[in-house]
């Protein structure tokens, strides 16, 4: 496109403008969520819901066929429960919503909590589920017969978060939740890592969302874990955006809520655990990888309706026969199969200008809109429109007008097509913006202190300090507003010195700013 072009955007602010602008009128100008009215909640609308039912029914066949069975535990937790495990409450408490009373009463015209209805013991809202899974599972457990055994819960959570962005942050949000007991670390240790790589393909099979997994450093593992792992993503501003996690809670919780089995010679033994989840967080890591500055653009395996039929209508005799030759294509359509599914088409026949609902679907995000006139309906004709590929050179809409058979033979790949395109344009963006070759904390710093709008992640060599050591390196990383993502698993042999101990490299880390 020449730089003479000049193109009329759907949104009113651009990704270069004003980042954090932009990314709320995608959600709002696709008409995927609205404030709630609750500080910090939404009320997520049919499109965003309908993405969040794909990425749950795509995941949930993955949980599945890991022989995981799905289950439901409780919204409310008592104090208690909590109380055993110090430090993972320590890592909650602050976030805790917490319920004191069970009933109201009319004070003057103002309903206030009933001193007579305080609850004997407080109950948490549901921040996550280990400590009352752990209360389940030892009463579950009993031999070594019972093990593996495997979890899964669809839910919602509630974390009092102080800052909060729709999608990416919170006070409740949708989730899933694996908790899984095994007789040995080793079980334990495969299960955790299979979650990690179940999520890691997902992100990249299905949401088009290059990710790294690897283990997080100490200072960054779930509360009370002996280890943590995530899939970490980049977002087109640069920053990281941590999309799902998998724990490797040793016996600790287990020793906490009394998960023991006998073991085959008679001995008890403590359960080893794991837990793993990802959420509608999901969502913001998939509008901030593949938006635009028109709105949405949805990978073809998460979008509720992956071609969407705009007849022309005019309100006049001709209509008929327009609508007749739409449904015959939406028909056709739908019965194909593309990326191991059917096909999900819609036709749109509500009244309205096809330009206006032209332009409300790209906003959404559709991968390909197919706008059908009376000519084109008499000639056999279809006018596809490519939501990823939006514009020609001359900076109009990039349409192609296609003969109905030859598109209806093209669709499936078409649809398969613009999920590897999406996917690999993602990634060559990320892996332009890993900067490598920085030896030292002084040269961490200028790089990240340049006047450069995205700077995206640096990797690093890693001696992996612990303890005051590793303290010192997070301090010194917070004060540039930088963390430590995750070290990918599976590296190469890595040489060099680390650039914060002067010791021999271990490992690589990514450090970046983060959501």
């Amino acid at each position: 496109m020449t730089s003479s072009t000049k193109i009329r955007h759907a949104l009113s602010v651009t990704r270069e403008e004003d980042f954090a602008a932009w990314y709320q009128a995608v959600i709002a100008e696709a008409d995927m969520a609205e404030e709630s009215g609750v500080r910090g909640c939404m009320v997520i609308k049919p499109w965003g819901y309908g993405i969040w039912e794909r990425i749950q029914a795509l995941m949930d066949a993955r949980i599945k066929a890991a022989g995981v069975e799905n289950c439901y535990f409780p919204l409310f937790i008592p104090l208690s429960y909590f109380a055993k495990e110090a430090e993972h409450v320590e890592g909650f408490a602050k976030e805790m919503a917490v319920v004191t009373h069970h009933r109201l009463k009319s004070e003057g015209g103002v309903l206030v909590p009933d001193p007579e209805a305080r609850l004997e013991e407080p109950l948490v809202v549901r921040p996550t589920s280990e400590t009352v899974i752990g209360a389940a599972m030892s009463r579950w457990i009993q031999s070594w017969r019972d093990l593996p055994l495997l979890t899964n819960q669809w839910a919602n959570v509630v974390r009092w978060e102080m800052r909060t962005r729709m999608f990416l942050r919170t006070s409740e949000f949708l989730w899933q939740e694996g908790h899984t007991a095994h007789a040995d670390r080793d079980d334990a240790m495969r299960e955790t890592l299979r979650a990690l790589e179940m999520y890691r393909a997902h992100a990249e099979d299905e949401l088009a969302m290059p990710v790294i997994a690897g283990e997080k450093p100490e200072n960054e593992r779930f509360p009370g874990a002996v280890a943590t792992y995530s899939i970490e993503a980049m977002m087109q501003d640069g920053k990281a955006l941590q999309a799902g996690t998998s724990h490797y809670l040793g016996t600790g919780f287990a020793e906490a809520a009394n998960i023991r089995y006998q073991d085959r010679d008679g001995a008890q033994q403590f359960c080893h655990t794991t837990s793993w989840g990802v959420s509608t967080r999901l969502i913001g890591g998939v509008i901030m990888t593949h938006g635009d500055d028109d709105g949405l653009r949805v990978p073809p395996a998460i979008a509720p309706q992956q071609i969407v039929i705009l007849p022309m209508l005019r309100e006049d005799d001709g209509d008929a026969a327009l609508l007749a030759y739409c449904e015959e294509l939406r028909a056709a359509l739908a019965a194909q199969h593309a990326l191991g599914e059917p096909v999900r088409v819609l036709l749109d026949k509500r009244p309205g200008k096809a330009t206006q609902k032209r332009w409300a679907w790209v906003k959404k995000g559709v991968p390909l809109l197919l706008e059908i006139g009376g000519r084109d309906a008499a000639g056999g004709q279809v006018s596809v429109l490519r939501r990823h590929r939006l514009w020609r050179e001359d900076g109009k809409p990039n349409f192609a007008a296609l003969p109905r058979q030859q598109f209806l033979a093209a669709a499936a790949e078409e649809l398969a097509c613009i999920q590897r395109e999406l996917h690999a344009e993602a990634l060559q963006r990320r892996d332009a913006n890993i900067v490598r070759g920085i030896d030292s904390r002084e040269a961490l710093a200028a790089y990240f202190a340049e006047d450069k709008r995205y700077p995206g992640w640096a990797e690093i060599a890693w001696s992996r300090p612990t303890g005051a050591a590793l303290d010192a390196v997070v301090a010194e990383l917070k004060a540039l507003k930088l963390t430590i993502r995750n070290a990918p698993l599976g590296d190469q042999e890595v040489s060099g010195t680390c650039p914060f101990t002067g010791e021999s490299a271990i490992e690589r880390v990514y450090i970046a700013r983060a959501y």
